[in-house]
């Protein structure tokens, strides 16, 4: 979220919301990703309950690999 915004609620009243729809669904959990370099979200996040998953990683194939996994011939 832009500096300007910050502070202001929006974030945790979207969570929230979130958080309901989650709830009125029966769903157990939320999860969301932050690039590890944004302490002001990782700060809003812990104020918030949220914990790390520390034994998870991101994967992402992209381009060619996308591509070629897909079974598509690409242009070279």
């Amino acid at each position: 979220m832009r500096a300007p915004y910050r502070g202001h609620g929006y974030g945790k009243s979207l969570l929230a919301q979130l958080a309901s729809e989650c709830i009125a669904n029966g769903y157990g959990r939320l999860e969301w990703w932050v690039l590890g370099w944004n302490e002001p979200a990782l700060g809003f996040y812990r104020s918030i309950g949220a914990e790390p998953m520390t034994d998870w990683t991101v994967q992402r194939i992209t381009g060619n690999d996308l591509v070629n996994l897909a079974g598509y011939e690409h242009e070279q």
